[in-house]
């Protein structure tokens, strides 16, 4: 890595291992260079706090909980972080300003939300 180029690292909270991967994959071809994934809220918040997130992605329904709660709870200790929702339960994310990708995943839908959330 040259002295311009920036580390950018992921959270993925998806309880879905093959799910996880593919936004992992997805989210590589954009230039980020390291992920973490969770699958729980606990889970999620440990890693964020050990190494904090340049951006999050969040299913709705993850083990014990939503990605919803995890994204608060990180938030409550880190601060405002970009998150896309990618999910199969957008429905339950009606009315939010953050950006949502339908699951299955489009690579340019997430390419844009990603965009769309460090730009709010």
């Amino acid at each position: 890595m040259t002295e311009h180029a920036k580390a950018r690292h992921v959270l993925i909270i998806e309880d879905e291992i093959l799910v996880a991967f593919e936004v992992e994959a997805l989210l590589a071809e954009q230039g980020f260079t390291s992920f973490d994934i969770a699958d729980s809220l606990s889970d999620a918040l440990a890693l964020a706090l050990a190494n904090p997130p340049d951006l999050i992605t969040a299913d709705y329904r993850i083990v014990g909980g939503t990605g919803e709660e995890a994204v608060e709870a990180i938030q409550r200790k880190l601060g405002r972080i970009p998150v896309v929702y990618v999910t199969g339960n957008a429905d339950q994310l009606q009315g939010r300003l953050t950006p949502i990708v339908d699951k299955p995943i489009s690579a340019r839908r997430l390419r844009e939300a990603c965009v769309r959330a460090a730009l709010s």
